[in-house]
């Protein structure tokens, strides 16, 4: 998680095979799930947030080739420490979707 805007961004071109100017929020967690960065353009710079938990983990399953898709409301459950598992989601209309990737 020693990776700022450029380290992030290069992950996102070279691994994830991904646009980092596309507007889309890339979500990274280290491998304990004790910190999240989130990176986004907004149109004229990179914004990064970043989170680390003084107690507990964040409530995220790792996928076999590690990068996958999240909806809004899944990012919010986990930035809030609900395990999105264990609740089920009501039938609404598509949200947006955002990208996780795990990090060293």
């Amino acid at each position: 998680m020693r990776n700022g805007f450029d380290g992030l961004s290069g992950i996102v071109r070279n691994h994830m095979r991904g646009d980092p100017h596309a507007g889309d929020v890339f979500v990274f967690v280290n491998r304990v799930r004790t910190h999240v960065k989130l990176l986004y353009w907004d149109g004229d710079g990179f914004v990064l947030f970043a989170k680390r938990l003084e107690r507990g983990t964040f409530a995220f399953r790792a996928s076999q080739e590690h990068a996958r898709e999240l909806r809004r409301a899944e990012l919010m459950l986990m930035l809030e420490g609900i395990d999105r598992i264990d609740t089920r989601p009501r039938l609404r209309f598509a949200q947006n979707n955002f990208r996780v990737d795990d990090v060293a």
